[in-house]
């Protein structure tokens, strides 16, 4: 489904500037079209540094799920206008200087605020510790204002309404034409777009994972590239095959109002489990989110070894596998919604008794649950280098948490990979315009004045 950028749900009136006007970002070029797959943090940061730093071409998204956000959206229900639970990232980070450009319009738009909850830590005997120590709770901390999806809403709303945006549609082939553009196709093999340039959010196009995990007979990008004999891009898709991610099995459940007081009165709402408590109950992190109308969002992940144990299996609501035509396994969803339901009742059970009473703790993990799978959750360093982030030749680049360089791993990796990456395009497209025009000139210089007629 194709539509303009989504408008906000939930955000503050004050909008953060769009993408600046010719006068503050010099000459525009016409650099062609450009196509960007995934629309998690790092593609809406890249299609909003394009038109910031002067993009001036056809500009489309492609996101498999219903709408922006990838690892940091937010779930919401058109049936429970009140529900709101950030499935993947409850917040983000940032510890390096200077701070990405994308950023201060966020703040001054009212996508993003400050994250000032409390976190804490639970060690492996079952004791709780006021702070946390994992890399994505260091240096300042950010949320998105009224969801986590604010965050890449308001990235879009920075890229202008010139971005055409496509939800709920799965890029599963890619080729090359016989002019040397990329053309994207779905499921069915059906053509979606042909562009020039092409630019990977996510390595799930490129990454060996795919015939593992999707049981796909090729890797997209791999098969289309051996068209192009191109050894940089060659060389890229040998570096992100090597590149190792560890996957997450979240838990997602509503507690009632009449069962949620405990939830609210806990003293933080980011628990970090330590090594030793990921080891003993299989779970990496809690985020506990209240809701307006009393109710209480529960989001439990797992550890990266339990999500590993279970990679074939899916939550049921996975867009990606039902567009795939990918067979529900209920049996084996519950199973796993079960084991991790009782890791948490266990863990809390002794952490936490100070609050929750056994009877109080059972009945309000007894809703209804779901089961939300990444498959690659965390890349793992080093990481595809920045400078192998774009192949010129064959017109295609790469950003994302994925890529190395500060905030790997996190949103702050996606954002500043994605801003170094729209600035190498248009250095890369004004070169090739700058070709072109030296190329054409020679021509008709060799051709000689033109005849007058008398």
């Amino acid at each position: 489904m194709s539509s303009p950028v989504p408008a906000a749900a939930g955000s503050g009136g004050n909008r953060g500037p769009g993408p600046r006007s010719s006068s503050s970002t010099g000459s525009r070029t016409a650099p062609g079209s450009l196509a960007v797959i995934g629309a998690g943090a790092a593609g809406c940061a890249g299609v909003a540094a394009l038109r910031r730093q002067g993009w001036a071409g056809p500009i489309s998204l492609w996101e498999s799920g219903r709408g922006p956000g990838g690892r940091t959206a937010t779930r919401r229900s058109r049936t429970d206008p009140g529900l709101r639970l950030d499935h993947g990232a409850p917040m983000f980070n940032l510890t390096a200087s200077p701070p990405p450009a994308l950023l201060e319009p966020l703040l001054a738009g009212g996508w993003i605020e400050p994250f000032t909850d409390p976190i804490a830590q639970l060690d492996g005997q079952g004791q709780l510790h006021p702070g946390g120590t994992a890399p994505y709770g260091l240096g300042s901390l950010y949320r998105g204002q009224g969801g986590m999806e604010q965050l890449c809403r308001g990235l879009l709303e920075q890229a202008g309404p010139g971005v055409e945006t496509h939800f709920g549609q799965l890029v599963r082939h890619l080729e090359v034409t016989p002019q040397r553009r990329w053309r994207l196709l779905g499921p069915d093999r059906q053509t979606l777009a042909e562009v020039d340039w092409l630019v990977l959010s996510g390595t799930l196009l490129a990454h060996p994972r795919s015939r593992l995990l999707l049981d796909w007979p090729e890797v997209p990008l791999a098969a289309a590239a051996a068209q192009l004999q191109d050894p940089q891009l060659q060389h890229v898709l040998a570096v992100l095959a090597s590149i190792q991610s560890e996957a997450r099995s979240n838990l997602l459940l509503v507690v009632p109002a009449a069962a949620a007081a405990p939830w609210r009165k806990l003293p933080f709402r980011l628990l970090e489990f330590s090594e030793a408590a990921q080891l003993r109950w299989n779970l990496s992190r809690l985020s506990v989110q209240p809701l307006a109308d009393g109710r209480c969002a529960v989001v439990a992940h797992s550890s990266a070894t339990f999500a590993s144990e279970h990679l074939s299996v899916y939550g049921s609501r996975s867009s990606i596998a039902s567009q795939l035509g990918v067979t529900p396994r209920p049996e084996q969803e519950q199973a796993v919604i079960e084991a991790l339901t009782a890791a948490l009742r266990d863990a809390l059970g002794q952490a936490l008794g100070r609050w929750f009473s056994a009877a109080a703790l059972r009945r309000s993990l007894a809703g209804e649950r779901q089961l939300m799978r990444w498959g690659a959750a965390f890349p793992r360093a080093p990481g595809l280098p920045l400078e192998l982030a774009l192949c010129p030749t064959s017109r295609v680049g790469f950003c994302g948490d994925y890529v190395a360089g500060p905030g790997f791993g996190r949103v702050e990796g996606a954002l500043r990979s994605a801003e170094a990456l729209a600035g190498r395009l248009l250095a890369a497209a004004a070169g090739e315009s700058a070709a072109a025009a030296a190329v054409n000139n020679r021509c008709e210089s060799r051709r000689g004045p033109t005849p007058l007629l008398g």
